[in-house]
């Protein structure tokens, strides 16, 4: 029972990379899922959220315009495309399964994690 992380490296500013997160032996298809990040010495922060229909998402106004998040329930996948890479997106990015189907931005409401992937972003 898990969420895999994978798709994270090293990039150069400006760069993309595209996160997936993939569920074994756990149901996510009518849950919101999301996407943290923590950098070293901060607290692990909201990056994006999506609804279970995948209908509706939110993102933290840093990432807004730069980076997807979008889900394939069929494949009990879901995905961050990262575009426009700064330095300061390096963190390692977790992925979650919300307790309920509905969107949020709050740590709390995410009961399962995954591992990390790194992402850095280098000039």
């Amino acid at each position: 029972v898990q969420l895999q992380a994978s798709g994270g490296g090293s990039v150069q500013a400006g760069g993309s990379l595209r996160l997936s997160c993939a569920a074994s032996g756990l149901a996510v298809s009518r849950y919101a899922m999301g996407w943290f990040r923590q950098a070293p010495g901060r607290e692990r922060e909201f990056v994006a959220s999506i609804s279970w229909t995948g209908r509706m998402t939110d993102y933290d106004d840093s990432v807004k315009g730069r980076f997807t998040i979008s889900r394939d329930n069929a494949k009990n996948t879901m995905y961050l495309q990262m575009n426009s890479l700064r330095l300061e997106d390096t963190a390692v990015y977790y992925c979650a399964r919300s307790r309920n189907g509905g969107l949020s931005t709050l740590k709390t409401d995410f009961g399962f994690w995954g591992q990390g992937t790194q992402v850095t972003v280098s000039s």
